[in-house]
This record gives C-alpha cells, sequence and structure tokens, in this order.
C-alpha cells in the first residue's frame, strides 16, 4: 500500500494525479523509481530529455531492458550466472581457435624440425613449464631457431624478437669459442 508521502513525492516528480501516483505505486510495491518508470511506460510522464536506460521487471517476470535517447548502452548488471557462464565458453574457444590457428615453429639449418600450435605449447608451459622453457634455451645455443607462422602471431615483429634471440645465442656460443 503507498503511503501518503510517497504519493506525494511521485506527483511533484512526474505531474501526475493522486488517483494516478497511487495506483503506479501499488502496482510496483511501492518503489518511486520503479512508479516512475511505470508511468513512462504507460506515456503518462516523458523520459529525460538526455536519454537514460534502465532495466525493469514486465509483467510476466522477465527481464526488459529499455534504452531512451538511442544510447548504446549495455548493462551487464542484471546478467545471470548462465550469461556470463556462456560468455567466459565463447572467449575461451575463441582463444583456443586462434592457438589452433598458429603455430610455434622450431628450425635448424632452414629446415623446419618441430610445428605444433600454440595451443599445445600454452598447455606445455602451463604444465612443464620448468621443463619446457630450458629445452627451448639449450636448443638456441644448439642451432635452433624459433618463429612464430600464422594470422594472429606470424608478425614480422614478434619473428624479430624470436630472431634477436637466436642470434644472441649464436654471439654467446661464439664468445666461448665454439663454431
Amino acid at each position: 500500500m503507498a503511503s501518503l508521502e510517497h504519493v506525494e513525492r511521485l506527483r511533484e516528480k512526474a505531474n501526475v494525479s493522486f488517483e494516478e501516483a497511487k495506483a503506479a505505486l501499488d502496482a510496483v510495491g511501492g518503489d518511486l523509481l520503479d512508479a516512475l518508470i511505470y508511468l513512462e511506460k504507460q506515456g503518462k510522464v516523458n523520459p529525460p530529455v538526455t536519454g537514460g536506460f534502465y532495466t525493469s521487471q514486465d509483467s510476466g517476470g522477465t527481464q526488459t531492458n529499455q534504452s531512451n535517447g538511442g544510447s548504446a548502452c549495455r548493462q551487464r548488471q542484471g546478467e545471470s550466472f548462465g550469461d556470463m557462464l556462456k560468455r567466459f565458453f565463447q572467449f575461451c574457444v575463441k582463444i583456443i581457435t586462434r592457438g589452433n590457428n598458429n603455430y610455434f615453429e622450431a628450425e635448424k639449418n632452414g629446415e623446419t624440425v618441430i610445428s605444433c600450435p600454440v595451443t599445445i605449447l600454452v598447455i606445455l608451459l602451463c604444465f612443464l613449464f620448468w621443463v619446457i622453457v630450458p629445452l627451448v634455451i639449450i636448443g638456441l645455443f644448439f642451432g635452433f631457431r624459433y618463429r612464430f607462422r600464422g594470422n594472429e602471431l606470424g608478425k614480422e615483429s614478434v619473428n624479430r624478437v624470436m630472431g634477436g634471440a637466436s642470434d644472441t645465442a649464436e654471439d654467446i656460443k661464439r664468445s666461448f669459442g665454439g663454431k
């Protein structure tokens, strides 16, 4: 039941009659903001000139998003756990797909010795970090050169850094009297 104080405040804000204000407050359980939104939906109150974005419950109990003024905002405040889980799963699929489309390659004497998807490399690094990293470093001193191939990682700048690491290993090897 709407109190007289709430009815008067809604009347001042919405410029509606006592009867309309009471009916709106009763319809939404006494919440002033929800009552204003309710009156906007009925066309009895004009929306803010600057536009706005709000979320409310429709009569079916489902959540609806409404945007005034063409706002392109996305509201995630009322997002369910299932929606968040779905977005996380989509993100993971996207990352795995990118990893499967890019390759880490090891070359020796200009010939590709190993080529594996970046996804496999990342999994190996997660579980066998202390084995993989030393093997890669030791491989540099045995003449292996590493590079990435693919749309996202096969960029010249990335491979230039990888080539620089190989050149540095060769310089260190020469300084110790190697070939």
